[in-house]
């Protein structure tokens, strides 16, 4: 494991990690935006930035993700910290499951497919392989199972 993998599972492990991360995410979406999805999550981990349809709204409603490859597809986690309730990006998927992101300068098309068995046990071993606090947000959400997503590339999308 390199230097930085164990440095950014240090952080993550830290208590007080999650606060600090929370009010980080306008900065994270901002970055994302002027980069093209170049930086996002300040760096740290693989991340993308999504572009989903409000569920009521109708607005473009774009959320910094951590991301992680199976074969083309981008594997997503709705874990929301932890917190209570779905992200409001997963209810968004749910309800139209087209969306955009942006990722190392490149502009996708995706379409969601929420993970179900066997698939979404193996892409939950990948995405804790990556990021173990996701761990811990399954027990802080332990009333919830956390949504994955599978992002599949060149689908029909929303469009901006």
């Amino acid at each position: 494991m390199t230097v930085w993998k164990r440095m950014w599972r240090a952080v993550g492990a830290w208590p007080g990690f999650t606060p600090v991360a929370r009010s980080l995410v306008g900065v994270d979406r901002w970055l994302g935006r002027i980069t093209r999805g170049r930086v996002v999550a300040l760096g740290m981990a693989p991340s993308l930035l999504l572009t989903t349809t409000g569920r009521r709204s109708g607005q473009l409603r774009s959320s910094p993700l951590q991301y992680v490859r199976d074969g083309d597809d981008l594997i997503v986690i709705a874990s929301n910290w932890g917190g209570p309730n779905d992200p409001g990006w997963a209810w968004n998927l749910r309800a139209d499951p087209r969306a955009r992101v942006l990722l190392d300068g490149s502009d996708v098309a995706v379409t969601a497919h929420e993970t179900q068995g066997a698939d979404r046990d193996h892409l939950w071993q990948l995405i804790t392989d990556q990021w173990p606090g996701y761990q811990a947000y399954r027990t802080r959400a332990s009333h919830r199972q956390l949504r994955i997503f599978r992002l599949t590339p060149g689908e029909q999308a929303v469009d901006e």
